[in-house]
């Protein structure tokens, strides 16, 4: 599969002048900040994984440390996140999202239902090494319930392969029967489901709960359930149907109103530019009739915009 990144390895590559250029950018007085966004955001991350080891054996420093000191506010946290490796910085919002004051929801539910099994696995794997702690075990001493529940089944990563023929009459009508047909709803009938059953089979599926309720199985959920639950179980039925027409949404989200989620903001741009951007950009475009490129220029602004607006990779205008 071809990667639908903005962010590709570039061509003549050199760490170790690439090293050189940063630290240049960084010494003496005063920063070049547009030297340092120019080149970082011009790498592909295993680049720049190398840069940060030709730059401690040539200057016996950590660049990750200097970029830090010499950087401030969200472009600070932009470039860091572009120079962490892509597990690892999933890891590091997982763990900020469970650890920190209140549960931060909303990360879990975007890393947790957007990501391929092999991936959760991997995250999974990472998380222990790095924290000392079981991933489902945190999650699970955080959260409560349904979307507890559901949570730990995205963790497992064990959805079934493929589209299975004869159950999706039979899933689409475990759905209605336990949703839209009865008074209160069987949450555990949406966990089971929606959270076992292949992105393929899924779709099927919500044909056949059209068919048979004349409703969208969004429209259900988000009258069937609520609070968190309701937040994950839309997150899952979005990945299913597509992955960046999810992400571009959430941009969405992140961009309009008044002031911008600069979290989210950051976490897609970084976590997508490699793998499916110009696929977010042109779901983006369908989905709000205006480009990326145009919002992210117009909601932010400085280095912070100079460096998201070449991750963007252009516009769609």
């Amino acid at each position: 599969m071809a990667a639908r990144g903005t962010v590709k390895p570039f061509a003549n590559f050199n760490a170790s002048h690439d090293a050189e250029v940063l630290y240049k950018a960084m010494k003496g007085l005063g920063t070049d900040e547009e030297a340092i966004l120019t080149l970082i955001a011009a790498r592909s991350n295993s680049q720049r994984q190398h840069i940060k080891s030709a730059y401690k054996s040539t200057y016996g420093k950590d660049l990750v440390d200097d970029l830090k000191s010499e950087l401030g506010g969200k472009f600070e946290t932009l470039i860091v996140a572009l120079m962490t490796p892509p597990v690892s910085y999933d890891i590091y919002e997982l763990r900020n999202a469970i650890k920190g004051a209140g549960t931060d929801e909303k990360v879990l539910i975007e890393i947790l239902a957007s990501r391929m099994a092999s991936q959760i696995k991997e995250i999974a794997t990472a998380y222990k090494a790095e924290y000392d702690s079981n991933l489902e075990d945190d999650i699970t001493g955080d959260s409560s319930g349904h979307f507890m529940r559901l949570m730990v089944i995205l963790l497992q990563a064990n959805r079934q392969q493929g589209v299975d023929q004869g159950a999706i009459k039979t899933d689409a009508e475990g759905l209605f029967a336990a949703g839209e047909q009865k008074f209160g709803t069987e949450e555990e009938t949406f966990i089971t489901i929606l959270g076992n059953r292949s992105a393929a089979h899924l779709n099927k599926v919500f044909d056949e709960y059209r068919k048979l309720s004349g409703f969208e199985i969004e429209e259900s959920v988000q009258r069937e359930t609520s609070g968190s639950l309701k937040e994950l179980l839309l997150a899952v039925v979005k990945c299913a149907r597509s992955v960046p027409a999810y992400f571009a949404e959430s941009l969405y989200c992140g961009l309009k109103g008044a002031g911008t989620d600069d979290h989210t903001l950051i976490r897609i741009m970084v976590s997508r530019s490699e793998v499916d951007m110009l696929d977010i950009r042109a779901q983006f475009r369908k989905m709000f009739a205006t480009s990326l490129y145009s919002m992210i220029k117009n909601d932010t602004s400085g280095d912070y915009r100079k460096t998201l607006l070449l991750l963007c990779g252009g516009d769609d205008a």
